[in-house]
């Protein structure tokens, strides 16, 4: 029988040893920039009134923090130089948000601006779903060449 805390066969040594020092200095900013999200997330949240979360604009707001902590990850992670958002897709989103923002201005219907809202918000959410679709095809070839 082996000891808990030694490693077994079917772990590989990696996971036992200390870490270098470059990826303390990335962690600790990916995990002080996913901080400042959840701050301004609870921010968000805490003060804003419950019949403002049926609103397109809250969506929003929400679907670009969430992008924005996606988009922050990848950013800090320095072992994923080929993962990119698609720029276009997120200039759409950022665009629609500002016409939905503003739809009183253009003197947009209400339909309208829900439209368009709602375009934003599946623009940032197709454009995390492809960061997170190219996570997982990193993740899955390094492990078939560590094996």
């Amino acid at each position: 029988m082996t000891d808990p805390g030694s490693p077994s066969e079917s772990q590989p040594e990696s996971v036992f040893q200390s870490p270098q020092p470059e990826s303390n200095v990335a962690r600790r900013w990916t995990v002080l920039a996913s901080g400042l999200l959840l701050l301004a997330l609870a921010l968000v949240v805490i003060y804003t009134g419950p019949s403002a979360f049926s609103s397109p604009i809250a969506l929003i707001v929400v679907a670009a923090i969430g992008l924005a902590a996606l988009l922050l990850q990848v950013r800090f992670r320095r072992e994923l130089p080929r993962v990119h958002s698609p720029l276009w897709l997120n200039i759409l989103g950022i665009l629609c948000a500002m016409v939905s923002l503003f739809a009183d201005s253009f003197r947009l219907k209400r339909q309208s601006m829900n439209l368009i809202a709602f375009a934003a918000v599946t623009c940032f959410g197709i454009s995390g779903t492809l960061i997170l679709r190219a996570l997982r095809r990193l993740r899955k070839t390094r492990s078939a060449k560590s094996e």
